[in-house]
């Protein structure tokens, strides 16, 4: 009986470092675009929210330590408030030709994402998303139980912020997370 009891305190004890290690694992997730801002935005995320994780280390439960999203817009005809003429309508070989070039764009801006996640030694989990880039990133937000999430700043002035709408913004009124904001660094040229 002696010999069993200190087998299952350490089974106690084991488990337990595990339970702190499992809770201190954070959901990381940056949501990406083909803008530099946003490649900046998860650079700057793996350089500094994993920099005293043990490079080459895997996550203890093979889990990826961060999610890269991308989403892509729905294709929208063009249209006018005002008949002007003869309305325009997009074959389906239109169509077809949109959704390749938007399926292609992921793929680049996904490889890149990867590579630079690669050079960085953290395991990531990539999404595409289809629909309004504000929306879908918060809904993704919730769905997956993100910690904190990431996005890049494009930089927008104040006017066009006010009529294009800034996805960073709506982010951070609206996600129920922490939202970091990264800045790309001033360039010299200015």
């Amino acid at each position: 009986m002696e010999e069993t009891t200190p087998i299952i305190e350490t089974t106690a004890a084991q488990e337990f470092v595990q339970v702190q290690k499992q809770e201190k694992i954070m959901k990381v997730m940056v949501a990406i675009d083909e803008s530099e801002g946003s490649l900046y935005a998860l650079q700057w995320a793996l350089e500094n929210l994993f920099r005293h994780r043990d490079i080459g280390a895997p996550a203890d439960d093979g889990s990826p330590l961060i999610t890269v999203v991308h989403v892509q817009p729905p294709f929208q005809m063009p249209y006018t408030a005002v008949p002007v003429g003869p309305v325009l309508f997009a074959t389906p070989a239109v169509m077809d030709s949109v959704k390749k070039a938007q399926e292609e764009s992921a793929s680049e801006v996904l490889s890149h994402a990867s590579k630079v996640c690669e050079q960085h030694r953290i395991k990531a989990q990539m999404m595409v998303i289809r629909g309004n880039p504000k929306d879908m990133i918060v809904e993704a937000v919730e769905q997956i139980n993100v910690d904190l999430l990431v996005v890049g700043s494009r930089g927008l002035g104040q006017i066009k912020r006010a009529f294009l709408g800034s996805v960073s913004d709506y982010c951070v009124h609206h996600a129920k997370c922490p939202v970091l904001i990264v800045r790309p660094p001033k360039s010299s040229n200015k």
